[in-house]
């Protein structure tokens, strides 16, 4: 059963319930979550979405306003979303160029659209081949003063 199934926007999900939902997958969620709230001090902010890419509860993390990502539960995996909005652009360019990122998301980075409020990286976490890409985007967007 898909998420926005099982927990409507009148359920909302517990921490252990997204933990439960996500499965052998859970470790690689905590490991994010916890490095995302040491690294950049912030709690986590548990929303409800029906129009979004993703519907359903998914989980915010914001910096002075900035979103960092958002974390949305899947069966047996989740999704980061993180912008790389038009200040980052270039820095990550570098990075993608210089081979700093993985092929994975090198690859969606360009097939994601560019538009006037940047490229919408739906990253699908499956496995932790992608964490250390997800840490530096974040760092790059909390980091980009342009």
């Amino acid at each position: 059963m898909k998420w926005n199934e099982i927990f409507n926007a009148e359920h909302i999900p517990s921490d252990e319930d997204i933990r439960e939902y996500l499965g052998d997958i859970r470790s690689i969620w905590d490991e994010l979550t916890a490095y995302i709230e040491k690294a950049y001090q912030v709690e986590p902010q548990v929303a409800y979405r029906e129009c979004a890419a993703q519907p359903g509860w998914n989980v915010k993390y914001k910096k002075s306003n900035k979103s960092l990502c958002t974390l949305y539960p899947m069966a047996g995996y989740f999704i980061a979303l993180v912008v790389v909005g038009p200040k980052e652009e270039e820095e990550v360019k570098i990075g993608m160029d210089s081979g700093l990122f993985n092929t994975y998301i090198k690859e969606l980075y360009d097939k994601t659209a560019y538009s006037a409020l940047g490229r919408w990286l739906m990253i699908e976490v499956k496995d932790k081949a992608v964490l250390n890409d997800i840490k530096h985007l974040m760092s790059i967007r909390v980091g980009s003063k342009k």
